[in-house]
Order: structure tokens, then sequence, then C-alpha cells
């Protein structure tokens, strides 16, 4: 992409933000804990409307009493429906994309680990298992979902997409690629290497993109810590590498019409709650990275 497309995208979308009509964008992914707050977030600003995308009868019943939605502003459908997603796409002017598969426990796992730490007194007692409901696989949602997101923005003609992925990208062997993997054949789980391939799919897509890595999430308020930024998995470095899902929303509503966030991807944490300044403004987060972004 060249410096003249990218200050020409960055236009419209003032343009938009400025005009009579809200910057039209669709939060996939709306149900969960973290599109929720970012479509909390665009619903508590006059420069946008958001529409969420949820899967269930549940989620849409959530949005409405906590994202305080009308049915105009919720879609109902599946991100592995390209048909369903080109429909809520139409007229959008950006995507914010919190979709991500979700592993489901193996209650008779824990009353395994626990009777080998209590009863046999082992010192490495193993971890839970877990597994991902059929349809719901790292690989369906985050990888053939995602891909069907992008697609359907691009030919939407969606002017910046915002990529919620996870840290860890950068290494195999982490411990959220082992969740929800056969013993017998290793096939399944992998969820952080079929994130990152959609992200590289997302970056050679020619949409204009904001990918941001959150370290781990917690349900903590929003602007009352030190954020940090990062690219590569650097911050994984860190003995702390928390942040607040309230305050990813934050850096995605920033995202949204920020310049410094076009085509960029790093990596976010926080600061324990009151060490250093905090950031109370977000979208400065981008250019405090001076020019650099994620290697793939």
């Amino acid at each position: 992409r060249t410096q003249f497309d990218m200050l020409t995208n960055h236009l419209l979308l003032l343009l938009v933000a400025s005009s009579s009509s809200a910057l039209k964008v669709l939060v996939t992914g709306a149900g969960g804990r973290t599109g929720k707050l970012v479509f909390q977030q665009l619903k508590e600003s006059a420069s946008f409307a958001p529409v969420g995308l949820v899967r269930s009868k549940k989620a849409v019943k959530a949005l409405r009493k906590v994202g305080g939605a009308d049915d105009a502003e919720i879609v109902r459908a599946d991100v592995t429906d390209g048909a369903a997603l080109a429909a809520a796409m139409a007229g959008c002017d950006s995507v914010v994309l919190c979709t991500s598969a979700v592993p489901q426990i193996l209650p008779f796992s824990i009353a395994k680990v626990l009777f080998k730490k209590v009863v046999l007194r082992r010192a490495e007692p193993g971890r839970p298992k877990f597994k991902f409901a059929r349809g719901g696989t790292p690989e369906e949602v985050d990888w053939l979902g995602a891909k069907l997101q992008i697609d359907a923005a691009k030919a939407a003609g969606v002017k910046r997409f915002v990529f919620v992925s996870s840290m860890g990208g950068t290494q195999p062997d982490n411990f959220l690629n082992s969740i929800g993997k056969s013993d017998e054949d290793g096939s399944g789980g992998d969820i952080l290497l079929w994130k990152r391939k959609a992200e590289r799919y997302l970056i050679s897509s020619g949409l204009e993109y904001t990918i941001i890595h959150p370290g781990g999430l917690v349900d903590k308020p929003a602007g009352a810590r030190e954020l940090t930024v990062g690219v590569d998995d650097e911050l994984l470095g860190q003995t702390f590498r928390q942040v607040p899902r309230a305050d990813v929303a934050r850096v995605c509503c920033a995202a949204l019409t920020e310049p410094a966030a076009a085509d960029l991807s790093l990596d976010l944490a926080s600061r324990p709650e009151g060490e250093g300044a905090v950031t109370d403004s977000p979208g400065s987060l981008f250019a405090s990275l001076g020019g650099k972004s994620c290697d793939y």
C-alpha cells in the first residue's frame, strides 16, 4: 500500500465521521467478553454506529441487556457462513474482529488432576484437558471463519479491518496451542498458529488493517493502567503482561480512525495498576512504536 492510498483512506474515514452519518462498524464476536466491550464503547460515541454480530440467541439477549443494543444493531449469524457475513458487512465502513474458538474443559480431567495432586501428592499433576465443540475448532473459527470475514470485508469495500488476536503467535510450542489437541494423532488445537495464518491472509488482502495481540486478558476497569506495546512477542519477556479487556476495547476503537494504526501489527499489555502513568489516550500507542510492526 502506498502512502497516498493510506492518506486517501484516512480522509474518507474523517469525512464520514464528520458528516451526519457516523462510521458504521461491524463488531464480530460481539457476544464475547471483549467484543461486547468494543460494541459498548463504540455505542457510547456519536462518531460510530456499531452493529454486533453474534452466534446464539443467548448472545443476542446479552448484547441487548449489557450493550444496550436494539434489534437493528444486532445480526445473528455464524462466521463460517459467507453469505450471512456478506449481508452483515454491506454498507459497513470498518470491521472489528473479536471472534475466537472457545475451548470447553473436560470435567473428568479436573478430577484426575486433583486426585494426582491431593491423594498421590505428585509434584506435577498435569493440566486439565479441553475440547472444542464441533464447528468451533480453531481451524474452523480462527482460520476459515476469519478468512471469510476478511473476504467479505474486502468485497463490501470496508476501509479498515481491526483484528483482535493473541500474543504468542511466534511460539509454535506455546501452551495455548496444546489446548484441544488430540493425544493420539496430534490433530486439533494450534489456536495461535491458525490465528497467525489468518493475520498473514489479512496483511496480503490489500485491506487497511490493525492487528492487536493482547497479553493475558483480565476483567478489570479501563483507563486505570499504563498500557505497553511491542512487536514479535517481546512483551512475553515481561514478568507482568496482563491487560484489561476494557483497555483492549479502547485500543480497538482508537485504531478505527487513528492514521498511525494503519497497516500495523502490535502486541499489547499493561503495567500493574498503580505503577507508571495511566494511558489516557490509547490512540498515542500506535505512533509510540516508531514505525515498528510485527514481522511475519
